[in-house]
């Protein structure tokens, strides 16, 4: 297969751009919030449109996808030929909630350009990001002379990604033939910065739950029976207190069972990255660092599991005094998992655990809330060798790697397809995700474009 010439793709994405910002602009201005009801028309809407310009792009088949919530698109593109990878691409339509009254300086869902910068609700999450894939397409389609991608193509968009993908799991078991994939392309991620660019090769995985702990039948004298009866909220302390031992390591016996632990090669490549602590640390509103011993700070909020108290409460609260022994306590909290840790396992782990550590006399309950799978790709994988080629060709330098600290639903495209995930994004930290102003750097956006388009050849040629 012939390497697809940068030339041509440039001239291509530099001929098309003003019409690929015109319709991206009409998309943005539909506020397909998903979390809320009223605008349930408005996501319907978002994926609608988003169909019908996936079947302009070329797609043979797009449909839209009802959930028991809210729809999703899906659109196939056969390579037409055998021996290629079969590639989903994953993101989504809806966006978060906006106003102008949140102290927007435009309008969230008027799309506004400021200097280099496109200002819109869903421009960076995860719109923006989505749709740089039909100028990609074109683009790679029109420098090889193809009819149709070097690959096999998918897409799947979701339309409630920003209110946690409830429907999304059912989704993709229901209609796991239909996604069957040998790899899944997540654009729904970022870069380190705006001169550093990057590949994410991992997410986290999340556990979270609420411990309800029961001790007198009612609030209790405390100079009658404190002292004498076991108290709940002294357990809710406890309990949070022995989360972690003097390394700031995870207490909890097991818990690091079968943990993939970062190797040598992953740690030179972070230290690599123009990590500024003291900013990080103002960004953070943190006035000092914690962690596990032994690790940098982004090994620890990319690489290695974590558990943290959310909330304690119980007792009396109000202003002065109340001397009892309260009849009940509380605890949140949640749990960020690494590859090699199972969430089923670690709930049982963490049950066992609250069950050694109540004292008699004291009633607790354990319920878990969303479980999300870790995810990580291995940096010798040669479909990310692809994706990471295909980026330096685009920004024409060496780029580095990163891993997010945080959760989403690429795992259970995995687990469900057994599909080897990668992620391909342009977005960074100043975008301003859930936050007003939200934008996308045009320059950037483009050159995700131009990634896109040299990815498909090249997954073609090193992943048959």
């Amino acid at each position: 297969m012939t390497k697809t010439p940068d030339s041509a793709v440039r001239s291509y994405i530099a001929q098309h751009q003003e019409a690929f910002l015109a319709d991206l602009a009409d998309w943005l201005r539909i506020p397909s919030v998903s979390a809320d009801p009223d605008r349930a028309g408005d996501v319907r809407r978002s994926a609608e449109w988003l169909a019908e310009k996936l079947r302009g792009t070329g797609f043979p088949v797009v449909e839209v996808w009802e959930t028991d919530g809210l729809p999703a698109v899906f659109a196939e593109w056969p390579a037409g030929e055998a021996g290629v990878p079969t590639v989903l691409v994953y993101g989504h339509h809806d966006v978060q909630p906006a106003a102008k009254a949140d102290g927007w300086r435009t309008e969230p869902f008027e799309p506004t350009v400021v200097g280099n910068r496109l200002h819109a609700r869903g421009a960076a999450d995860d719109k923006g990001q989505v749709f740089f894939h039909t100028l990609g397409l074109r683009a790679h389609l029109a420098a090889t002379g193809r009819s149709a991608p070097a690959v096999n193509l998918k897409l799947l968009i979701e339309g409630e990604e920003e209110s946690g993908s409830p429907n999304f799991g059912a989704l993709i078991r229901r209609q796991a033939e239909r996604l069957a994939a040998d790899l899944v392309v997540v654009s729904d991620t970022g870069m380190w910065d705006e001169r550093t660019p990057t590949v994410c090769t991992g997410m986290r995985g999340k556990l979270d739950c609420q411990i309800d702990l029961t001790g007198p039948d009612s609030d209790i004298h405390s100079g009658s029976f404190g002292g004498a009866v076991p108290n709940p909220a002294t357990t809710a302390a406890e309990l949070a207190a022995a989360l972690h031992d003097e390394q700031r390591r995870i207490a909890l016996p097991g818990f690091y069972d079968g943990i993939v632990e970062l190797t040598e090669r992953e740690r030179e490549l972070f230290a690599k990255l123009p990590f500024d602590e003291a900013g990080w640390l103002a960004t953070a509103k943190s006035h000092g660092l914690q962690g596990e011993a032994g690790y940098s700070t982004l090994e620890r909020i990319w690489a290695r599991p974590t558990a943290e108290v959310n909330g304690v409460w119980g007792g009396y609260t109000g202003p002065g005094t109340k001397t009892i022994v309260p009849a009940e306590a509380h605890l949140k909290l949640s749990f960020r998992l690494v590859a090699g840790q199972e969430p089923e396992r670690i709930e049982q782990t963490v049950r066992d655990w609250v069950a050694a550590r109540v004292p008699a006399g004291i009633g607790h309950r354990v319920h878990f809330g969303s479980i999300t799978r870790p995810c990580l790709t291995p940096l010798d994988h040669p479909a990310l060798r692809s994706t990471v080629r295909a980026m330096e060709r685009a920004f024409e330098q060496e780029v580095l790697f990163t891993r997010e600290g945080g959760s989403g639903p690429a795992a259970d495209l995995r687990d469900v397809l057994g599909a080897t995930v990668l992620f391909l994004g342009i977005s960074v930290p100043s975008d301003g995700w859930h936050s007003v102003d939200e934008k996308v750097e045009l320059d950037l956006l483009l050159k995700g474009v131009e990634a896109a388009a040299y990815l498909w050849g090249d997954l073609a040629e090193n992943h048959r």
